[in-house]
């Protein structure tokens, strides 16, 4: 990238180009750090109701412009647009939950020293530089946003280049809603930019959602600059089907997990293990249901899988897809892109993918299910265990203490039993090995960016 390119959005379902926003100058790039750091100035002093109140009124911006958010998110990445509408529900929830609980998390506590001589406050730190994907450009910015900002922070926004349009309408919906001049700040910055950004002084730390390249990248630069930085990477997460799983539950789960947003999630069900015993019941009613989704025009209600939002990434997943049958899987469904000027991967189910195959340890972004076969509990474990990835994952059984025991062995930073792998802002979300590090979410995330101050009084 350089000066004289910038950041295209281009329409994934007519191939048509909407938007190309110059990249920042270095101009640019000075005044957004300074209106971030310069609204963090009198941010970290507001008091935390004034703090909450904000969160609710951007909840009901958020409502108000709904359907613009959602319409916007189709244009720009192909989300059908009723998971757009959810999207922002579901954001705007998120802001009451944050304006409800928050500031009990930000409260001062007490310590073990006798007397109550000592107790941790959490302070904000400052401007927090944020790198984020495309995938759920309102959520995925507003649930990272949002805490940082109630602690106090000012929140500088990265957004991904083919979604511009919606970093600019979600900055123009909080602006509205009252957010001060510089709290809420995007910049278009390209990537020598983005490494100044993170070595200037009035940047305090850097978190940043998206690949394993990206976040090693970033968080070599946080790590220079003595920054801390938060990473969610990518994921090849688990779906483990046990022989007493309600199996009609799992299929409706998997479909979900694996399928929603068309496929284009970090933590998703991209590797699907089904104890033998139950395989070929599972694989069937899987493929019936697959099947029946209707895979069309985004901007159509009844549309659950919309085309994938890069042509570029749609490229790539098919060569991971032709690798994977070259390597001795079998294709049940799909497998190849669906010709036409929109951006669709028609959906595909894999079957009998083994460990060390393209799609067992590769992630797979987009409409693309691999089916496993696992002996028993034991060797599903292993299997969700060998990989260099550790988000999330979901194990379906209906002996409840027997799942809770198995969670405990698996090597990810979240397990859902009984339930497809999801965001909530009550637990926190974060993964572990090339998965990232640190958490969003809860309390865990509000209190990634603040300075836990140790207090010490004598009398």
């Amino acid at each position: 990238m350089n000066a004289t390119t910038g950041a295209v959005s281009r329409n994934p379902f007519t191939g048509d180009v909407s938007r190309n926003t110059p990249f920042a100058s270095a101009a640019d790039v000075d005044t957004a750090l300074q209106q971030t750091w310069s609204a963090f100035q009198g941010w970290r002093v507001t008091d935390i109701s004034a703090r909450s109140a904000l969160l609710r009124n951007i909840a009901g911006g958020l409502r108000q412009h709904a359907r613009e958010l959602a319409e916007m998110m189709t244009d720009e990445m192909g989300k059908p647009v009723t998971q757009g509408l959810a999207e922002v529900e579901k954001s705007a929830r998120l802001c009451e939950w944050y304006a409800e609980q928050g500031p009990e998390f930000l409260k001062p506590e007490p310590t073990l020293v006798e007397n109550n001589k000592a107790f941790v406050q959490y302070l904000p730190l400052g401007p927090i530089l944020a790198v984020m994907p495309w995938n759920f450009p309102v959520w995925q910015v507003l649930r990272g946003a949002v805490p940082i900002m109630l602690a106090g922070n000012s929140y500088l926004l990265k957004p991904a280049p083919n979604v511009m349009g919606s970093a600019l309408l979600l900055q123009s919906v909080l602006t509205a809603a009252g957010v001060p001049e510089g709290l809420f700040k995007v910049v278009n910055a390209d990537n020598d930019a983005v490494a100044k950004i993170i070595n200037d002084r009035r940047i305090a730390a850097v978190t940043l959602t998206g690949s394993v390249r990206a976040g090693a990248a970033i968080a070599g630069l946080a790590g220079a600059a003595i920054k801390k930085s938060v990473l969610e990477l990518g994921g090849a997460d688990a779906f483990i089907v046990l022989a007493d799983a309600d199996i009609d539950a799992a299929v409706k789960g998997a479909i979900s997990g694996r399928f929603a947003n068309s496929g284009q999630i970090c933590i998703a069900a991209k590797r699907i293990i089904v104890e033998s015993a139950v395989f070929d019941e599972f694989r069937d009613k899987f493929v019936a249901a697959v099947k029946a989704m209707k895979v069309g025009d985004p901007r159509e209600e009844d549309t659950y899988i919309g085309p994938m939002a890069r042509f570029d990434l749609r490229d790539e997943l098919d060569s991971q897809v032709q690798a994977t049958l070259k390597e001795g899987a079998e294709c049940l469904l799909g497998g190849h892109v669906i010709p036409g000027e929109a951006n669709f991967y028609a959906p595909t189910v894999l079957s009998n993918v083994k460990p060390g195959m393209t799609s067992f340890k590769q992630e797979l972004f987009g409409p693309v299910a691999s089916l496993i076969v696992a002996k028993d509990a034991a060797d599903a474990i292993a299997m969700a265990n060998d990989s260099e990835f550790g988000l999330g994952g979901s194990l379906w059984s209906k002996d409840l203490e027997k799942a809770r025991e198995l969670a405990s062995q698996i090597e990810t930073g979240g397990v859902f039993i009984n339930s497809p792998s999801f965001s909530d802002p009550r637990v926190p979300i974060g993964g572990v090995k090339h998965s990232g590090f640190g958490r969003e979410l809860s309390h865990f995330g509000i209190r990634e960016f603040t300075n836990a101050q140790t207090v010490w009084q004598e009398a």
